[in-house]
């Protein structure tokens, strides 16, 4: 079977793909990833063919191309729930419009070459349903924020509307976003899937990043007291890196949040929780001016999912990576959510009774709300639960064998 793979974005489209890759190369498999030359080092080291052929795409990238109705771009200044409205309907507009025709254009060589029987695709890749259709083959998204969030039903119309540009057949179901169904490693009960239907869905890893391990001076760390492990996620940094490059246009309906500051603010609360030991990654941000208390340990990165096995609480940006990863390790979650899925990932944390999302982001409120999770034996109870139902789940080994069902006996 040959399985053709696309990844775009940000790194954690990548790490939540790789597991099942992974099974599908060990499986015999012949798995093409088509990505971007910043991405690409995270799949070499694997039995993959990686093929670098798509640009540093992001939905801004077509900012130029979106159409917006009076009133409805908020501008610098708009409360949070305003701004991500606004960048919700810049999302459907974008992704279902000028981001899936470039995605198609660059696509439809590479799979005309490969001649795949199944396209993987992530999340914020619509051009590969056109591409699916175009083949007369199955498409199924793999995890991520956006898949979770978007509506089928406002993408509906702006895809009905390629389809009809490329000489394909009109949908008449919103779900034609994803007629296969979809991967998941999230269990039905803990599902951040607002829209989807249900998936193939596997245990989350304990970890994907081969060989990791924890530095020596995490075992010297105090065990007399809570463990917070803080982060601000790849995303956001990344988009900052675009912006300096050029590569990110200053006008936009919304605003996206600097990193700097809010780094800045996370680590302002963990020196306020000081009962506590609190490890902090920057993900190469700068806070080289900030006065430390010697309770707050900062490092550009560590392997999160390991991390995580010993730590009693994560204060995170919501992102399903982070989520999902929490959720394995029964950790409770404080949610600071920045931009896009996060702030419905922040709500459905508090739906579940997995933590809570910290309303107030001053450095005082996110404190307040670390320390009442960290009080909250519900939290502790609910996030337990989540990862007995997880461990009933099978592992990702077992996903070729149902790809290979679904894709029936290729030729």
């Amino acid at each position: 079977m040959r399985v053709l793979v696309t990844t775009i974005a940000s790194p954690s489209h990548g790490r939540a793909q790789l597991p099942v890759l992974r099974a599908l190369a060990a499986a015999g498999h012949e798995v093409r990833v088509a990505t971007t030359e910043e991405l690409a080092p995270m799949f070499r080291a694997d039995d993959l063919t990686v093929t670098p052929c798509l640009p540093n795409l992001s939905p801004s990238t077509f900012a130029a191309d979106a159409q917006y109705s009076p009133g409805t771009a908020p501008g610098a200044g708009a409360d949070p729930a305003e701004q991500q409205a606004a960048l919700l309907r810049f999302l459907n507009g974008v992704l279902s419009g000028p981001m899936a025709r470039r995605l198609r254009e660059l696509l439809l060589p590479v799979a005309r070459e490969f001649r795949p029987h199944l396209v993987l695709r992530d999340g914020m890749d619509l051009g590969s349903c056109l591409l699916g259709e175009e083949l007369g083959i199955p498409h199924l998204p793999t995890p991520s924020g956006a898949a979770n969030v978007l509506d089928p039903a406002e993408l509906h119309p702006g895809l009905n509307a390629l389809r009809a540009e490329f000489g394909l057949p009109l949908a008449d179901d919103p779900l034609s976003i994803a007629p296969h169904g979809r991967i998941d490693y999230v269990p039905a009960a803990f599902s951040f899937a607002r829209h989807l239907p249900n998936p193939l869905t596997y245990r989350q890893t304990i970890t994907v990043e081969r060989a990791a391990t924890l530095p020596r001076w995490v075992a010297e760390l105090p065990t007399d007291r809570p463990l917070v492990w803080a982060a601000i996620g790849t995303a956001l940094p990344m988009l900052q890196k675009l912006r300096e490059r050029g590569q990110q246009p200053d006008s936009m309906p919304f605003e996206y949040p600097d990193p700097v500051k809010t780094l800045r603010t996370i680590v302002e609360a963990a020196a306020r929780l000081d009962e506590c030991t609190v490890v902090v990654a920057t993900a190469g941000v700068p806070v080289d001016d900030v006065d430390l208390p010697p309770h707050v340990h900062l490092t550009e990165r560590l392997p999160q999912p390991l991390l995580l096995e010993g730590a009693d609480l994560f204060l995170t940006h919501g992102g399903f990576n982070s989520v999902r990863e929490a959720l394995r390790t029964a950790t409770p979650l404080v949610v600071l959510p920045q931009f896009g899925d996060q702030y419905p990932n922040a709500r459905r944390v508090e739906e579940l009774g997995m933590g809570r999302e910290a309303v107030d982001r001053t450095p005082d409120g996110i404190a307040a709300a670390c320390r009442e999770v960290l009080a909250d034996a519900r939290a502790a109870a609910t996030m337990r639960r989540a990862r007995l139902d997880m461990l009933t789940l099978p592992e990702v080994d077992s996903a070729p064998a149902d790809l290979e069902r679904l894709v029936g006996a290729p030729a």
